[in-house]
């Protein structure tokens, strides 16, 4: 029989850290992507995944090594991978003569595959091509999707989401006019989808709001989609899921109009306004006549009922038969 494996602890800081790095939390770290080249890669499709990795930086790895892989064969070296250096997303670039110029872009959850959607890859232009100042590095970009395609399109939906995840960075709660310097446009038609990289320009206008004018800085290219491996429905929910921590609770009778005003609304129970107590007042006080005539009625309507009970009272006291009468002395 053998050796049961027992889980080892961490006994160091940095392991107890590097774990709980590792570890689920309600607001995940920002996701990283893998870059991974396969057994043949051209040098279009090679420089189209390094222009991708330059906009990722600092939250993607690349791997200049060449590997034995075919994704939608076998796809468990890419989750080991995945889980090795903790990226969800992945990119691999591939050349053959069937599908040239191929590049599969692809995200896990839970570190098992949920989609993943291979393109191809036409008239690329790289960074380097255009001759303009370029956007610094980490400067999260402001994504714009065009056509009727990402609307009624199911994979083309999904690819929508897949490169909002791949270009998201961290989540801003505030945005400053200045801080917007990058702008990635893809257009969508029935074939191909168009990838444009511009740099944003504020030029001075006259007024306070600044005349934008776009600059394009790269890369460039055309996609047409291929071969498609997608998460069902019931897994795409769950992998979509809010933990509860997340999830802001509705308080009742708190309304926000649509500028942003906050109402609320009190239920209060009928009042008896006969009991209500007000503020006393010397004008309102009776005068000592007033006093003395309320106590003379009083005794008026008291004088009558004190009357019959005394009545009564010496009718049930008395006894039947004659009186008798009292011997003098």
């Amino acid at each position: 029989m053998g050796a049961i494996q027992r889980i080892r602890q961490p006994t160091t800081g940095k392991g107890k850290r590097f774990l709980k790095s590792r570890a689920p939390k309600a607001v995940e770290n920002t996701k990283r992507t893998l870059f991974l080249r396969g057994p043949k890669s051209s040098q279009t499709v090679v420089e189209c995944m390094k222009d991708f990795c330059r906009l990722k930086k600092p939250h993607g790895t690349f791997l200049n090594r060449k590997t034995d892989w075919r994704p939608f064969e076998d796809v468990s070296k890419l989750e080991f991978f995945s889980k090795k250096y903790d990226s969800s997303l992945f990119m691999f670039a591939s050349h053959n003569k069937k599908r040239p110029n191929n590049l599969i872009i692809g995200r896990t959850y839970d570190h098992q595959l949920l989609d993943m959607i291979e393109l191809g890859v036409n008239n690329f232009k790289n960074i380097e091509t255009f001759k303009t100042e370029k956007v610094s590095y980490g400067t999260k970009p402001c994504l714009l999707f065009c056509g009727d395609e990402f609307e009624y399109n199911f994979e083309y939906q999904r690819l929508k989401s897949l490169l909002i995840d791949l270009f998201q960075y961290e989540v801003m709660e505030f945005v400053r006019l200045q801080g917007i310097q990058h702008v990635i446009m893809f257009t969508a038609t029935k074939d191909t989808i168009y990838m444009r990289s511009y740099r944003i320009l504020f030029k001075k206008s006259g007024s306070r709001t600044p005349r934008v004018e776009l600059e394009e800085i790269g890369p460039s290219l055309d996609f047409n989609m291929r071969r498609t491996k997608l998460a069902s429905e019931d897994l795409y929910k769950l992998a979509c899921k809010k933990p509860k921590e997340l999830k802001v609770k509705k308080v009742k009778n708190i309304d926000t109009n649509p500028l942003g005003t906050t109402h609320g609304r009190i239920h209060i129970p009928k009042q008896n306004i006969n009991k209500l107590q007000t503020r006393k007042m010397k004008g309102l006080r009776k005068t000592p006549a007033e006093k003395r005539a309320k106590r003379k009625d009083k005794a008026e309507k008291r004088t009558p009922k004190l009357g019959a009970k005394r009545a009564a009272a010496a009718k049930n006291t008395s006894r039947p038969g004659k009186k008798r009468k009292m011997n003098k002395k």
